[in-house]
């Protein structure tokens, strides 16, 4: 015989079949099926015991719960991830079918709970710090009249309802239910009984509504013992983040760790302010925005499902490349090849099954990434040299350019022509970290917005480049050189090219720095306090380093004759415009704004070479116009000399 309770989840559970395209429902849907294993999980083992059922009608209802969450697990598009969630609810179902032990089932339900929450995304742990004071103020407007002004369940309302409205200082009913799991009956309701679902309240109300509930029947003694015990550092390695928090139950924290770890839980539960609320890891990122990615492919939306595959690397794997690079390239490189054919499988309109193999893939490197970069912090050797790697890699290309056109100036006799170029880098790196600033704390610096920056101005820097590098080229000629000086070099100087030179100046510094400030904030948090001195370290070897570098080429390009200087340093900006020209087109690719077709070709970015089919294309295009103005060039200063 069913109960009320059973007959309004099996309508719900109808409701969510009918309307399983859309993703909220979808939501909706799994967030269902984690309140009815939570249910299962509590009260299965009250209702039967050693294979007796002591309630028909709430062993039955157990029953229906069960048949409910597989069907709609059914009804639910297959998550990744490797697990038969639809054949862990029907073993479910059939061990309650067959009265097993309860703590059995007890564990079977709170397994698929896990994987569930973990396949479908179910937000397990509020988005902000719960406001104990704002739940007591929604506890008397929406609960005090049934639970009584104190939790004891004596409302007015109170002796008018059956089942009795629950005693939140009952310790045995309490104690099995995680703050997670209040809140899943604050938004969700219990079907049978008075209590009415709050979806009206928004999601930050429901959770704190939530955690006061959790704390009301809890005493002080309790909590202040517990707020003692977490000070000297109990629980820190278990209550991790507001997650950790929100799904502890205390009888199992009892069971597992004793009464001063279920104290330290009490006290949390009451102060959340002191669990430290830390942000995702950049690989936890990746892996849920994936998943994402596979769930909207799944109901058909093509488009947002590239724009998560996009998210997953801009957001997530990019920050963490310049670690793995150091510990194992090519893995790195795999990873990285595997996201962007990820987007062009989505882009193909490929099968799901395609799509969710690909995203197979790339979790198991994921997988691997996180073991390489694993332990609590990066080895002081291991800090230093990704520190030293990171701005030798990323400024080299700065640092090269910045020496040419700071030796051209300088041989040309127009020393004053450095301020232009210092004032063009040096602003570079003062607007560069203000509009980092700005990004990060007032707007919200996105990876999209990063290698659109980048790619842009690699590209304007490619183009700058080439007019550098015409005009240079045009004067390595002795003839072409004396004419010009007859022309006055401080004119010619005067006008665009200096502005230009500036402008190379301004811009093989700004595109280079959001990546590399990125890549030190999640260095330092890797390398932990104890190895922060050793990543300060390797930026100063690497500035020496660099510095080195730039003196080299201006001590030696300096003492050239006027032709070959020019020539070499013509030949050397050709380089640069083609490397740049290479990234700027792989940053947009990777911005999402250009597509990448991938081909069978080398990859080295330190050269801006990218197997993609565009990005070489404009490469050659850059090198034509290369070879074709050396040509031209030639042909002019030929024609100029037979006159």
């Amino acid at each position: 015989m069913y109960t009320l309770r059973s007959v309004v989840i099996l309508f719900l559970a109808l409701a969510c079949r009918v309307w399983v395209v859309a993703a909220p429902v979808q939501e909706e849907q799994a967030r269902t099926v984690v309140h009815m294993l939570d249910y299962v999980s509590v009260d299965y083992p009250v209702f039967v015991k050693d294979g007796r059922v002591l309630d028909p009608a709430e062993y039955a209802e157990q029953q229906e719960f069960a048949q409910q969450v597989a069907t709609l697990l059914e009804a639910l598009p297959e998550a990744g991830g490797g697990k038969d969630l639809v054949a862990e609810a029907h073993k479910l179902r059939e061990r309650i079918a067959q009265k097993a032990d309860g703590m059995e089932v007890s564990a079977l339900a709170k397994a698929l709970r896990a994987d569930v929450i973990k396949a479908y995304g179910v937000a397990v742990a509020p988005k902000q710090l719960p406001d104990l004071a704002q739940g007591s103020v929604l506890y008397v407007a929406h609960c005090s009249t049934c639970h009584g002004p104190t939790g004891l369940g004596d409302g007015p309302q109170a002796k008018d309802l059956q089942p009795a409205p629950r005693n939140f200082h009952d310790a045995s009913a309490m104690e099995v239910r995680s703050p997670f799991g209040l809140y899943n009956t604050i938004t969700l309701g219990v079907e049978g009984t008075s209590m009415l679902g709050y979806g009206a309240l928004t999601d930050a109300e429901r959770w704190d509504l939530a955690f006061y509930v959790a704390c009301v029947g809890s005493r002080s003694d309790v909590i202040e013992r517990g707020g003692e015990l977490w000070d000297k550092g109990q629980g820190k390695d278990e209550f991790t983040d507001l997650r950790a928090l929100v799904t502890a139950i205390p009888l199992e924290v009892r069971q597992q760790h004793g009464t001063d770890r279920e104290a330290v839980l009490a006290y949390l539960v009451a102060h959340p302010e002191a669990v430290k609320v830390s942000a995702p890891t950049p690989l936890a990122i990746t892996r849920s925005q994936l998943q994402a990615a596979l769930v909207a492919y799944r109901n058909g939306d093509a488009a947002t499902a590239r724009q998560l595959s996009i998210s997953a690397y801009l957001e997530g794997f990019e920050l963490i490349e310049a670690p793995l690079d150091n510990v194992d390239a090519p893995l790195r490189k795999e990873a990285e090849r595997e996201m962007m054919a990820l987007r062009s499988t989505i882009g193909s309109n490929a099968p799901v099954d395609s799509v969710a193999a690909s995203i197979g893939r790339i979790n198991l490197l994921l997988d691997r990434a996180d073991e390489k970069l694993s332990g609590d912090a990066l080895s002081t050797t291991a800090a230093f040299v990704s520190s030293l790697l990171i701005l030798l890699r990323e400024g080299l290309e700065a640092i090269l350019v910045l020496a040419a056109i700071i030796a051209l100036v300088m041989k040309t006799g127009r020393r004053d022509a450095l301020v232009w170029i210092h004032a063009g880098w040096i602003t570079a790196l003062v607007l560069g970290f203000f509009t980092w600033l700005v990004a990060r704390y007032v707007l919200g610096i996105s990876g999209a917005s990063r290698e659109m920056t980048e790619g842009i101005t690699a590209l304007l820097a490619a183009a700058m480049l080439l007019y550098v590098g015409y005009w240079l080229h045009n004067k390595s000629n002795s003839k072409a050189w004396h004419s010009f000086i007859r022309e006055k070099v401080d004119s010619a100087l005067g006008k665009s090219t200096l502005w230009t030179l500036a402008g190379i100046s301004f811009l093989a510094v700004y595109r280079e720095l959001f990546e590399i400030i990125l890549f030190y904030e999640t260095l330092l948090s890797q390398a932990g306090p104890s190895g922060q001195h050793a990543v300060l370290g390797g930026i100063g070897v690497a500035v020496v380093l660099l510095a080195i570098i730039g003196g080299a080429i201006l001590k030696f390009s300096v003492r050239l004759p006027i032709g070959p200087f020019f020539a070499a340093t013509a030949g050397l900006l050709a380089l640069m415009a083609i490397v740049f020209a290479g990234n700027g087109v792989a940053a947009l690719q990777e911005a999402g704004v250009l597509h990448a077709t991938m081909v069978r070709f080398i990859s080295v970015p330190l050269l801006g070479i990218h197997a993609t089919a565009q990005g070489l294309i404009m490469q050659g295009i850059v090198l034509v116009l290369v070879v074709g103005g050396a040509l031209w060039g030639r042909w002019r200063m030929h024609s100029l000399a037979s006159k």
